[in-house]
């Protein structure tokens, strides 16, 4: 048989045909996807907020900035007593009866809060401040008591303080001693950026610990508004890295849930569980699926039999019928 030669011409002769650029298309082809992906992003992203940090909360709450920094100094503040692992405080330890794991591990991860947070940053920018350094010295030099009446009249004094357009407190005159000048730096120490940094010496090459900071922070009123105004406290379900109310880790609602329910969210609580000791409550009932013995419990106190006693007895039925689906 022979095979009959057809050119390309001859062969699309008659057929109807448009140019048609390869290039062209794929080029506009990506053009439509990547406006598609944009519009999407813009529509369903999750904010992109800032962080939080020593420095932006001196410029948008001084006062409150100032009124943490000097709680610090006087030890009044939560992290001042808070306990294991950060001091030897006690009030934030949690316990169940004779567990008290906060006790077991000890301070781990010490904290001095009047040092650490106020003294300490200070003392290593007393280089060309004459008046800081003898600020610093008088109060070191002060008895304790001394020390706490003027933080006491500073605490005071704060609570009546202007704050001028450009970030400047003024406090009435009063009796406080060097504590006055010491505040005036720790403000401008932290609208410089400078406090962020000295917070995160440590031994380490790379910068990683950010646990004095955040405790820092976590003292103060300002990241809690802002928690308040983002809908993430703590009485809010879910758990999420964004803000608002966007879609979020959903799959940590198991964990949330408890804090949301009596008795852990109670103050009378039961059986010793209560809103006083519901980290310590809920971590325990997190991991009661593996603890050898307190997993086997329902086993042993077999409550759901009762519950199914109807079906058991079904079952019962069947088999006796010799029932071939019975178990």
């Amino acid at each position: 048989m022979k095979t009959s030669k057809v050119d390309k011409k001859t062969y699309y002769r008659g057929v109807a045909m448009v140019p048609y650029d390869l290039l062209k298309e794929v080029a506009f082809a990506m053009i439509g996807v990547l406006a598609f992906v944009l519009i999407l992003s813009a529509v369903l992203s999750s904010p992109d907020v800032p962080s939080v940090t020593l420095q932006s909360w001196s410029k948008a709450d001084p006062v409150d900035f100032l009124t943490t920094a000097s709680g610090e100094l006087s030890g009044s503040t939560v992290v001042a007593s808070y306990g294991p692992p950060y001091n030897s405080g006690s009030g934030s330890v949690q316990s169940w009866g004779p567990l008290n794991l906060q006790q077991w591990a000890g301070v781990h991860i010490p904290i001095n809060a009047p040092y650490d947070f106020v003294l300490e940053p200070l003392t290593q920018t007393t280089a060309g401040d004459a008046t800081l350094a003898s600020a610093l010295t008088a109060y070191e030099g002060a008895s304790g008591s001394q020390q706490q009446k003027w933080l006491a009249n500073y605490t005071t004094g704060l609570s009546t303080a202007t704050l001028a357009a450009d970030g400047t407190v003024t406090v009435p005159s009063g009796d406080y001693g060097p504590v006055s000048v010491l505040m005036d730096r720790m403000l401008t120490l932290a609208r410089s950026g400078g406090l962020d940094a000295l917070l995160l010496t440590s031994d380490h090459f790379f910068q990683t610990d950010f646990s004095r900071p955040l405790l820092f922070l976590d003292d103060g009123g300002y990241i809690a508004d802002l928690a308040t105004q983002q809908k993430l406290d703590g009485d809010d379900w879910g758990v999420m890295n964004e803000t608002g109310r966007y879609p979020g880790q959903a799959w940590l609602w198991l964990y949330t849930m408890w804090y949301q329910i009596p008795p852990f969210n109670s103050d009378t609580g039961f059986l010793g569980i209560s809103a006083a000791n519901t980290d310590l409550a809920v971590v325990g009932v997190m991991l009661l699926p593996f603890i050898p013995g307190l997993r086997d419990i329902p086993r042993w106190i077999p409550i759901h039999k009762l519950i199914w006693r109807g079906h058991y007895a079904e079952m019962r039925r069947q088999a006796a019928a010799g029932d071939p689906k019975a178990p």
